[in-house]
């Protein structure tokens, strides 16, 4: 008797722990500002190559929460913005593969699933409205509300930097208290950002204005990335408003490697950002 409730305990707190990973937020209610279609779970393509999850026509943005393991949460959150171009959602390599590996160090992680494809003003709606819900909530995950990041891949990267210098800008009529909560991420992660280098002769996008309430940002790119430049163009804008920042430019390593071994980048850059946020986010 006395094993079978030591069985049945192991197997609660195996259920708790996989149910509070597998907790999913919907982050409007009611009607998706601006969206005309329906709502409906994202649709998984059928592109499966290099072993990646790719997830489009996103009409119900969510977020899936991945707690800091019990007596390990340092008390930030994280909220990911996975990369596809604006066009999908590379969910695994970008999303859900981050948060256990921050979840590791004792982060809280979040996963948005942001409005795909090409809606751009539909996806920066979403992170305004990620950052305030978690914010509200961050006493339920053990989270302090002033250590509420965002970070990005390549689109995703995009996204999070767009979010981190237009947090004043009203995307969407407020629908609870939680929209009176500041949209200002406390810090930035950029990790193969894309799309920052759109104005005049490949200068940083208009879109984004940096100044000296611009949160503190963490950049890592390489030199052989298509997009490289927009890691370049955004670290010196931030330089200029005397915004802190770290950027790491490497040789080698293209794009769209995430955490997966075997590529100079990716086993580079999350060790640099271990320690960044160490002494960034204190």
């Amino acid at each position: 008797m006395k094993q079978t409730g030591i069985l049945l305990t192991m197997m609660l707190g195996l259920t708790m722990t996989i149910s509070a990973q597998q907790q999913t937020i919907h982050l409007w209610p009611g009607k998706v500002p601006g969206e005309t279609a329906a709502k409906h779970a994202a649709v998984v393509t059928p592109d499966g190559s290099n072993n990646i999850k790719r997830l489009t026509d996103v009409t119900d943005p969510v977020l899936e929460v991945f707690p800091a393991p019990a007596g390990n949460s340092n008390g930030i959150g994280v909220i990911i913005n996975p990369g596809g171009g604006y066009g999908i959602l590379a969910i695994d390599l970008e999303g859900d593969e981050i948060a256990a590996w921050l979840n590791k160090l004792g982060y809280t992680a979040f996963v948005l699933q942001y409005r795909v494809p090409k809606k751009q003003a539909g996806a920066l709606q979403d992170a305004q409205r990620a950052i305030r819900l978690v914010r509200s909530r961050a006493a339920e995950w053990g989270l302090q509300p002033d250590k509420i990041g965002m970070m990005g891949f390549s689109a995703g990267g995009s996204l999070t930097a767009r979010a981190a210098t237009r947090y004043n800008v009203n995307t969407y009529t407020a629908i609870d208290k939680a929209d009176s909560l500041s949209a200002r991420p406390a810090f930035g992660i950029l990790v193969y950002p894309a799309y920052l280098d759109q104005g005049t002769n490949r200068t940083l996008t208009p879109e984004l204005t940096v100044n000296e309430q611009t949160p503190p940002m963490f950049l890592f790119a390489t030199a052989d990335d298509f997009y490289g430049n927009s890691a370049l163009v955004m670290a010196g804008a931030l330089r200029d408003a005397k915004v802190p920042v770290e950027l790491h430019f490497y040789a080698k390593g293209g794009h769209g490697y995430g955490l997966r071994s075997g590529n100079p980048a990716a086993d580079a850059w999350p060790a640099l950002l271990e320690q960044w946020l160490k002494t960034a986010v204190k």
